[in-house]
């Protein structure tokens, strides 16, 4: 029987700084996997962690998109706007004894061994304060890629009871961003190989909440040197909007691509990109060094 479920790709920068080459890989490796299957490209900004965030970022990096002729369906989707659903989410695991509070310091994780042992979700007396770290009932230790195959983590990570909401209040990224996958009905995420240990936290928490997973297609990572990719923290310089062009094609060889002969616009460098759009040609390595 043949899957009629609809493509529904995203791509969820956080707003700490404008797009550089590795975001723009991310960007066009998701644009160019959803478009190529017919699907829909959802933009979401990830915007729940106002310490690392750059006033103004959010709106250049969808002008950049823009620029780069990645146009996105539907609305913008604001984390920071979805803060309710987050803790209501968190509250009904509370109550149903699927997560805990937790006090224990980064000294005491370490003397632990590296991972949190779980002790503080077994006090008689549950604390009613601190980080909140969810039950981690099924740790899922492995996942198959599209791309990359069958990616398996070590078992102390996986089994883990991580943490779904911070002790200074703000809600962790593992858990955003299932509810968020969730919510937009996402059927696969392209996103960077940094993520591949977090997928299986992702899958654990799917499980938890009995909601089917998404499929997982990692793309490698842009790294200046080895084990150092481009990042925002990393000041890797913003990409061009006044002659993307040159950025479009690069991130293209990056990819394995084809370069496109319809340099004179970019909508049409782009459309030409998702026709000859071939996963098979992407590169299985985590991570690829740049010239420099």
């Amino acid at each position: 029987m043949l899957n009629t479920t609809p493509y529904i790709g995203r791509f969820a920068p956080s707003p700490s700084g404008p797009l550089h080459f590795g975001s723009l890989i991310a960007a066009l490796g998701s644009y160019l996997r959803a478009r190529s299957r017919g699907g829909k490209w959802l933009v979401r900004i990830e915007d729940i962690d106002p310490p690392r965030e750059i006033a103004g970022a959010s709106s250049a990096i969808l002008t950049t998109l823009e620029a780069y002729g990645l146009e996105w369906d539907g609305d913008v989707l604001y984390q920071s706007q979805r803060l309710d659903v987050y803790q209501a989410k968190i509250e009904q695991l509370l109550q149903q004894d699927q997560a805990y509070y937790c006090q224990c310091t980064r000294k005491q994780i370490q003397a632990m061994g590296g991972s949190y042992d779980g002790r503080c979700g077994q006090l008689p007396q549950p604390l009613t304060q601190g980080a909140i770290r969810v039950r981690n009932t099924f740790g899922i230790e492995h996942f198959v890629d599209q791309h990359m195959g069958r990616v398996t983590v070590d078992k102390p990570f996986a089994a883990e009871d991580f943490i779904i909401k911070r002790s200074d209040g703000l809600y962790a990224y593992q858990l955003a961003v299932v509810l968020d996958d969730i919510h937009q009905q996402i059927t696969e995420v392209v996103r960077g190989c940094d993520l591949l240990e977090p997928t299986c936290r992702q899958q654990s928490l799917y499980q938890l909440l009995q909601s089917p997973a998404p499929k997982w297609l990692h793309l490698p990572l842009a790294c200046a040197e080895k084990g150092r990719k481009l990042s925002k923290q990393n000041h890797a310089p913003a990409i061009d909007n006044h002659n993307p062009q040159a950025s479009i094609q690069a991130a293209l060889a990056f990819l394995g691509q084809p370069a496109v002969t319809a340099e004179s616009q970019v909508s049409l460098m782009i459309a030409q990109a998702v026709a000859q759009f071939d996963l098979a040609l992407v590169p299985k390595q985590s991570e690829i060094l740049l010239d420099t």
